[in-house]
């Protein structure tokens, strides 16, 4: 048998440029996500580096603006008024001290500054703060990313004339799925609340989370619906649920089996292989082991902090020791994905 060279067989591959597709099949999709280990990284390693330095990381800080009180039941969160949690609502910080914020997240290292509001749809009302953020957040030279529900067309649109790079919106699961988790908004809601972030020329940052009670065939077609959308999100987010006392997943949630989750990972870069991959919400139950694994997946970009939202987060000096052993370094290109093939 003769001998392969697979260093330069990577980097041959490597060199390709990335196929594009929208038109993903149910077969096709879990086909990748089921197939043996080593061939499913090694294939979403071989695409993440045709558009992405391997070993450069994004870092994203998060912060929650408006706290509690949401109309919306989703069965995993903290801050809706449906469920006895013992987490007060809030109003709408300060846009000083969201400000103030960012810029100590710049100083950190965070290249873009993600803000959450818990509400259902935003008032008209809350636009002339939410736009003082945004521009504030913009005129520190870092990226602003919004979470504020439903939108209408004009509030799309008073974002992206605020000068808005990102709108937070996941889809959780697959829409056979979606009404074990949610039942005041429909999986249709949220793909037109997308529609109207695109439409307006905002980019979208959209993924899910696993541990809800799915099943395989649901974080597949989740990704498969994201995949299949005519422009894919920039972002994907992949949160791994951290159990809240006081909602009712958490009464019968199981941990998400590592392996299961890194396969996720892996299918979402190989079908979405320009999409920056998020390590989301649950990272403080990963092992180092286990988000090294996902970076070789084609994940690159965590959130840094101590928090998100109201869940923990590893800290930076963890991260900066992770990201030490592993020689990655965080990605200073602001608003560039692409350092070449590394």
């Amino acid at each position: 048998m003769n001998s392969i060279d697979l260093p330069s067989l990577a980097q041959a591959l490597a060199d390709s440029t990335p196929t594009i597709r929208h038109d993903w099949t149910r077969e096709e999709a879990a086909a990748i996500y089921h197939a043996p280990f080593a061939d499913l990284i090694f294939r979403a390693q071989t695409i993440h580096r045709q558009s992405f330095d391997a070993n450069a990381v994004q870092c994203n800080q998060l912060l929650n603006v408006k706290t509690g009180g949401c109309a919306e039941d989703c069965g995993y969160c903290s801050q809706s008024s449906h469920h006895d949690t013992a987490l007060p609502a809030s109003k709408l910080m300060d846009p000083a001290k969201v400000i103030e914020g960012a810029k100590a997240a710049r100083d950190a290292g965070a290249t873009r500054y993600c803000m959450g509001a818990a509400w259902r749809s935003p008032k008209d009302r809350d636009m002339a703060p939410v736009i003082e953020m945004v521009k504030g957040v913009k005129a520190l030279g870092m990226e602003a990313c919004m979470t504020l529900g439903m939108l209408t067309d004009d509030q799309a649109k008073q974002l992206a004339d605020a000068g808005l790079d990102y709108y937070n919106h996941n889809i959780d699961t697959s829409e056979e799925f979606y009404s074990s988790v949610v039942k005041t908004r429909s999986f249709g809601d949220r793909l037109d609340t997308l529609e109207k972030v695109q439409d307006a020329g905002i980019k979208v940052c959209c993924g899910g989370i696993l541990g809800l009670g799915e099943k395989p065939t649901d974080r597949v077609e989740m990704l498969r619906t994201l995949a299949n959308l005519p422009q894919h999100p920039e972002s994907v987010p992949i949160n791994m649920l951290i159990p809240i006392e006081g909602t009712p997943i958490a009464a019968t949630a199981k941990p998400v089996d590592p392996f299961e989750f890194i396969r996720t990972i892996a299918l979402a870069r190989i079908m979405m292989p320009k999409s920056d991959v998020r390590l989301a919400a649950g990272r403080t139950a990963m092992s180092d082991e286990m988000q090294a694994l996902c970076f070789l997946a084609g994940a690159n970009s965590i959130f840094i902090g101590d928090t998100l939202l109201t869940t923990p987060n590893p800290g930076d000096s963890k991260d900066r020791a992770l990201f030490a052993r592993l020689g990655i370094t965080p990605r200073d290109d602001l608003g560039v994905h692409a350092h070449g093939n590394a």
